[in-house]
């Protein structure tokens, strides 16, 4: 890779983001970043100290003095609290329960919003270039990527991959995915894609499918700058 690159994906829960981005990042050797999950491990840290997440003057306090640390390799991507792994932890159903609280918080996003362009900048330093998911990455936090794209999902499809992940019935997962999405777009536009945003629509892909797709738009938007896998030249 000849020139810095900088992926940025944005999209609603169940769209394959998270696993399609890792995938990518891994195929090209770059780093990266779930933003999500920064959300979630300051949901975590703040259940952890008592701190109740909907007290936005608290929360915001509590995220400018956490000791954050988001391991980046594709490979085995970590979070880091204080020392403390908590990749399982951010997982849980409590935390997933209060995500959109803290995620929501304005001072809390302007926080993180530093936070992040310093990983996506330390993972074009160390590694030539960053693969970073989450709700508004292509318009907030990297607006300015060489390849932005939104990854969207029909409902019906978004529903039955979340149910099959968390291994409960589909009509479970639609708090999980319909009232979240529409919680944290109060704050953030990530359903509709912006002016240069290119939309990938994985309803009728599956996982490698999804992975060629984005691969395919990362060509076309950086060409010969970057080696792609033979199977998405």
């Amino acid at each position: 890779m000849s020139k810095p690159l900088v992926i940025a994906v944005d999209g609603p829960s169940g769209t394959g983001k998270s696993s399609v981005s890792k995938a990518v990042a891994r195929a090209l050797s770059v780093s990266f970043l779930d933003t999500g999950a920064m959300y979630r491990a300051l949901a975590w840290s703040c259940l952890n100290d008592g701190i109740d997440p909907s007290d936005t003057a608290r929360v915001a306090e509590h995220c400018r003095t956490l000791d954050l640390a988001m391991g980046t390799d594709p490979r085995s991507p970590t979070v880091s609290v204080s020392g403390r792994r908590i990749d399982r932890e951010i997982r849980s159903e409590e935390v997933t329960a209060v995500v959109s609280a803290v995620a929501t918080n304005l001072d809390v996003r302007a926080d993180m919003l530093r936070r992040q362009r310093e990983l996506i900048a330390e993972g074009v330093a160390l590694k030539g270039g960053t693969v970073a998911e989450g709700r508004d990455i292509t318009t907030v936090v990297a607006p300015d990527a060489p390849v932005r794209i939104l990854m969207t999902a029909s409902e019906e499809a978004r529903m039955a991959r979340r149910s099959k992940q968390l291994k409960v019935a589909v009509e479970q997962t639609r708090s999980q995915i319909i009232d979240r999405d529409r919680a944290d777009s109060t704050v953030s536009q990530f359903t509709t894609a912006a002016d240069g945003v290119v939309t990938v629509d994985t309803s009728h892909l599956n996982f490698e499918q999804s992975v060629q797709a984005v691969l395919r738009v990362v060509k076309e938007a950086v060409g010969d700058d970057i080696n792609l896998p033979a199977e998405a030249r």
